[in-house]
């Protein structure tokens, strides 16, 4: 049945109409804002659920800064860097083989006497961690900056169309019209537009990896007590890359209160800091030479305006 425009619609367009179109159109706007979210890019493997390494983990788990906390971990563990009276980081040996870009770029700045919380500015560490980030993207598992812009950009679009919405809504109601079931439609977009507009840095399989990764390594949990001397350099990185720094001042508070490493424990959802004066066992341990090895629209015809 067609709708006919009265004399009385609001811009000639009769109220069903215009909500139909309305909502079809803030219906593509929100597949168009999830279809960047959930796509997997062009250059993914085909391997996208091959073993992540303890650096990728990290990143993928918090950012650049745990990742370089669970390089800083895996070299401790190694007991190839320790940190000096003056709370500086410095190599205690050679550098192990099989280290990572980053491992390679985190034991060169100990190695200048870097601080560990300066380490994330390292010009050496930075372009590490933009190599690990770039090599996640393209795994699937982190949203790209070209993915996230273009998601947040079909966003805007459900804010443009509520200000159309917004403007039909004062101006039907100026002329007498009824708009409650735009009212209604103009609420939906609303809540569409604030759900989407924080666009998540981890993907569908992102997340995905971490929990499997999780469940694999839940005996590297602080709270189990791991033995990171039988765990090795490895299974410290990789404690540190699930668990947070937590899981750095359980494999050596010394080390970890002397070199400033914020206590904090990862979880699903992000970080949760503590506090950094610690519990355990930092205090016990003065000065650098002491830190060990790392141990419808249905209704009238104005309902739309």
């Amino acid at each position: 049945m067609n709708v006919h425009a009265a004399s009385g619609d609001t811009w000639g367009i009769p109220g069903p109409t215009f909500l139909r179109l309305y909502l079809a159109a803030a219906a593509v706007l929100v597949a168009l804002s999830v279809w960047h979210r959930l796509r997997r890019p062009a250059s993914a493997s085909d391997t996208v659920s091959g073993p992540l390494d303890p650096q990728q983990a990290a990143y993928l788990n918090g950012g650049p800064r745990l990742a370089v906390h669970a390089a800083v971990g895996g070299l401790r563990g190694a007991g190839a860097i320790g940190v000096g009276p003056d709370r500086r980081l410095l190599t205690t040996g050679p550098a192990p083989t099989g280290l990572t870009p980053l491992d390679q770029a985190v034991h060169w700045a100990a190695h200048q006497r870097a601080r560990a919380g300066e380490l994330p500015q390292d010009q050496r560490v930075r372009t590490a961690l933009d190599q690990l980030r770039a090599g996640l993207e393209q795994r699937g598992l982190l949203l790209s900056h070209q993915r996230r812009t273009a998601a947040r950009h079909w966003t805007l679009g459900l804010v443009g169309l509520l200000a159309i919405g917004g403007y039909r809504f004062f101006t039907g109601l100026s002329n007498g019209r009824p708009v409650g079931y735009l009212m209604l439609a103009m609420f939906a977009v609303l809540a569409a537009a604030l759900v989407l507009w924080r666009v998540p840095d981890r993907t569908r399989a992102g997340r995905a990896a971490l929990r499997d990764l999780r469940r694999q390594h839940t005996h590297l949990a602080p709270a189990s007590s791991p033995a990171f001397a039988t765990y090795g350099a490895a299974g410290a990185a990789m404690g540190v890359a699930l668990y947070g720094t937590a899981s750095l001042w359980a494999l050596d508070p010394g080390f970890a209160e002397q070199a400033e490493i914020q206590r904090q424990a990862a979880s699903g959802s992000g970080w949760s800091s503590g506090g950094t004066s610690g519990d355990g066992g930092g205090s016990s341990c003065s000065g650098g030479s002491s830190c060990g090895g790392g141990g419808g629209c249905g209704g009238g015809g104005g309902c739309g305006g």
